[in-house]
């Protein structure tokens, strides 16, 4: 497990923190017609920002000024507010207060809060990821060389992917499912996958991978940092493997900001992997 001094402070801590705040904003607006109000603005990420994900990230922040008076010294990339100074130093947050957030204002099941900690400006850089799917209420998590865990019981020895009798993948979790990208990659995934699933979140469809739920998951379109940050950890401290299509620097080397810039691919095998980085995507 890393022993990097940036694990000292209590992030755990402080994403429980976090998600229990996300219940209870959740909890006060049960209703899709309460849900889909908007605030009139447009967070940094670009989309149009709910009422539900300014109070959603106003109590991920408070999560963090409480880690922040207790000494911790960070920097936040935050889908709603952007860059967020919390006294510097070389820690990096990168968080998205509700991934799938058309899910939730539509009342639909899969929606997650996903906080990444790294000691960089890239993927390989992830040392801590949280990811919690409000929905089914499941708690997803992994520290660099300390393994993956689902609700405190760690990943270990996960299913095998599976495969039809010719071949395929026998489930593929797909995200960005517009049904014009469904179309141009309709073809590859015909020849990759037997079944295909969207989940709506491109966090909660990776984590899946690392319990082998679904055998491998693509996003065919760019994906955002705040994301895939934390779940692409998951995936990887559980033994499965990711890739940034077209990333400098290698499969890791997508950035920590809140542009799009790559689609994001991951399975249980290297084999599996590459198949899939064949896949057409949205440039």
């Amino acid at each position: 497990m890393s022993t990097h001094p940036a694990l000292e402070h209590d992030w755990l801590g402080a994403c429980r923190a976090a998600a229990d705040g996300l219940r209870a904003v959740l909890a006060d607006h049960p209703t899709s017609i309460e849900r889909v109000i908007e605030t009139g603005e447009r967070g940094e990420g670009g989309d149009k920002t709910l009422v539900i994900d300014a109070e959603a990230e106003d109590r991920v922040f408070q999560a963090l000024q409480q880690l922040h008076d207790d000494g911790a010294r960070f920097t936040v990339v935050s889908e709603e507010r952007g860059t967020v100074d919390f006294g510097g130093g070389d820690i990096l947050v990168v968080v998205d207060p509700i991934d799938g957030s058309l899910n939730a204002k539509r009342g639909l099941p899969h929606h997650a809060l996903s906080i990444a900690v790294a000691v960089g400006q890239t993927m390989e850089d992830v040392l801590f990821g949280y990811v919690y799917d409000l929905g089914p209420g499941e708690e997803w998590r992994a520290t660099l060389g300390g393994g993956a865990f689902i609700n405190d019981r760690k990943i270990t020895d996960p299913p095998p992917e599976r495969r039809t009798p010719d071949g395929r993948l026998e489930l593929i979790a797909v995200e960005s499912a517009d049904p014009r990208w469904l179309a141009l990659a309709s073809d590859d995934l015909v020849a990759a996958t037997r079944r295909i699933r969207a989940m709506g979140s491109i966090a909660v469809s990776m984590c899946q991978v690392a319990a082998t739920r679904v055998d491998a998951m693509a996003s065919l379109a760019r994906t955002r940092a705040v994301d895939a940050a934390a779940a692409q950890l998951i995936v990887r401290e559980s033994g499965g493997e990711v890739a940034f299509l077209g990333a400098p620097g290698g499969p890791l080397g997508a950035p920590l900001d809140l542009e799009p810039h790559h689609p994001v691919v991951a399975a249980r095998t290297p084999e599996s992997l590459q198949a899939l980085m064949a896949l057409p995507a949205v440039s």
